[in-house]
């Protein structure tokens, strides 16, 4: 994945007024925006025109190259473990405090329907946004700590999503749930990657290479996940519901990541981070482990739409008001 390519060219300028450094970000929220826009509104012309089987394509990204991406950061990315393991904790926290800001969205919904809603505002999109964003707002200090906190994530929604989906539901119970849970390579992946870096050993260079290659072809099928799901249901229809979900996720996400890294003690560069982070939209991964566990894929395709697009002048604003909440000065 290239992250800081569309970045870059803001990297040396020195003393911006805020007003522009908020216009650099929405410029900057485009160069990441419209890949996005484009693959997936490519799967959406595809799935109109052909029967494409979707739980494949979903099958393919979920247990094949959705393990491979956290295999590859696992081994390549430098982390501190103190400072993982703190920031591993208030990221533990603000996920569970919004997947139940979600369940509240759902209220009065049927039960799948209101477990979608939960798992719509928890999981969001802190890799393929979340990184470059973390990038041009602080820089390289700031990107590797956005990187600890894409590496919880990517554990979490694995570790978390089922469990919303399939804990106490058609009677399954908790040991249930977790072996559930366990059969997904993911998982698996994560302790692979963490024993290795633990034991210092590394990978042969044909393996890393393959590793590596799986796991770039990651976020263009999770895109195209999302493209082929609209082309064949359509436009989402938006309802107040979609909209109550979208606005859980882009500003209740940021308030409560606030609260949590401040009761938690973070200094301010892990406090802005951590609120920057839980500002992005709902993740597309989101949408693939609600079609494996047969979940409302309707409703998680519609607030992932809605936030995603949304979130240009929300994460803008974010954006602009960390220095004040959190102390930590922008990148200049």
């Amino acid at each position: 994945m290239v992250l800081s390519s569309p970045l870059d060219r803001h990297a040396d300028l020195r003393g911006v007024p805020s007003c522009f450094h908020a216009l650099q970000m929405f410029q900057a929220l485009s160069s990441v925006l419209l890949p996005v826009i484009l693959v997936a509104g490519l799967g959406a012309l595809l799935s109109s025109r052909f029967a494409v089987d979707q739980g494949t394509v979903s099958r393919i990204t979920l247990y094949l190259l959705s393990p491979a991406l956290v295999l590859d950061v696992l081994l390549r990315t430098p982390v501190q473990v103190g400072e993982a393991l703190h920031l591993g904790v208030a990221y533990a926290v603000t996920l569970l405090a919004c997947l139940g800001l979600g369940w509240l969205c759902g209220l009065g919904r049927p039960g799948l329907t209101q477990r979608s809603y939960s798992a719509s505002v928890g999981i969001w999109n802190s890799g393929n946004m979340g990184l470059p964003i973390a990038l041009f707002a602080f820089g390289q200090a700031g990107f590797e700590r956005a990187t600890v906190l894409f590496l919880a994530s990517f554990v979490g929604m694995y570790a978390v999503g089922p469990a919303v989906y399939s804990l106490g539901r058609g009677g399954m119970s908790a040991l249930d749930a977790v072996k559930d849970i366990l059969r997904l390579p993911a998982i698996w992946a994560t302790v692979l990657g963490v024993a290795l870096r633990l034991l210092h050993v590394p990978l042969p260079e044909g393996l890393t290479r393959g590793v590596s290659l799986l796991a770039q072809a990651t976020l263009p099928m999770v895109l195209l996940a999302l493209g082929l799901h609209l082309g064949a249901a359509g436009r989402p229809r938006v309802n107040a519901r979609l909209w109550l979900a979208s606005g859980a996720r882009l500003i209740g996400g940021p308030v409560i990541a606030l609260g949590v890294g401040r009761v938690l003690g973070l200094d301010a560069q892990n406090l802005a981070v951590l609120v920057l982070s839980a500002s992005m939209p709902t993740a597309v991964n989101a949408l693939l482990i609600a079609r494996e566990y047969d979940a409302d894929v309707e409703t998680v395709a519609g607030v992932a739409t809605l936030s995603t697009l949304l979130s240009v002048v929300t994460i803008a604003g974010v954006v602009t008001l960390l220095p004040t909440l959190t102390g930590a000065p922008l990148h200049p």
